[in-house]
């Protein structure tokens, strides 16, 4: 692995973006119940993702951004999850995970460590979570991490949005 390593849990490795992780972030953008809540195309490529990956500038830019996520001890790729600065100035907490890993505890605990980290080491004030209306699934996540309901709204593509939001304290 050639990745950064930002975040270790109990059970994961999260780590920097790297251009050598193009395979998986192609296939697991090619599943279409993964991507079907974000408002995403699936890259046409793994050269797509690649360039994706190679110009992904956000741990320039903000000092953070989305990270893989890999499985201990085998380091076996699952997912992302991660902070981004989105288009409103606000920093949101994202995931996504390969439908193997689901419903097995990685995204709450990998969002879990990164609301932590957002706080503790970056001292954000404040992290919001968004979501699909639908996506229950996502929506149970960000409850799970402690965050409330902050209201209903569009963003980027998803016309039935909801927030999540936590604040300043460590969780």
């Amino acid at each position: 692995m050639k990745n950064k390593i930002i975040i270790e849990t109990d059970r994961l490795l999260l780590t920097e973006f790297h251009p050598s992780d193009a395979e998986h972030m192609y296939k697991l953008n090619l599943d279409p119940e993964v991507i079907k809540y974000t408002g995403d195309p699936p890259f046409e490529s793994v050269e797509e993702a690649r360039e994706f990956l190679q110009n992904y500038s956000a741990y320039e830019k903000h000092g953070f951004g989305r990270w893989s996520v890999w499985l201990k001890p085998d380091n076996e790729y699952i997912g992302w999850c991660g902070l981004k600065r989105n288009e409103e100035g606000l920093v949101d907490i994202g995931f996504r995970f390969f439908r193997d890993y689901w419903n097995k505890g990685f995204a709450t605990e990998s969002a879990k460590a990164c609301l932590e980290y957002g706080f503790s080491t970056l001292q954000l004030q404040q992290i919001i979570g968004r979501a699909d209306l639908e996506n229950k699934a996502s929506i149970r996540v960000l409850e799970k991490t402690g965050m409330k309901f902050w209201k209903e709204d569009a963003f980027e593509g998803i016309g039935n949005g909801v927030y999540y939001v936590i604040s300043g304290v460590a969780v």
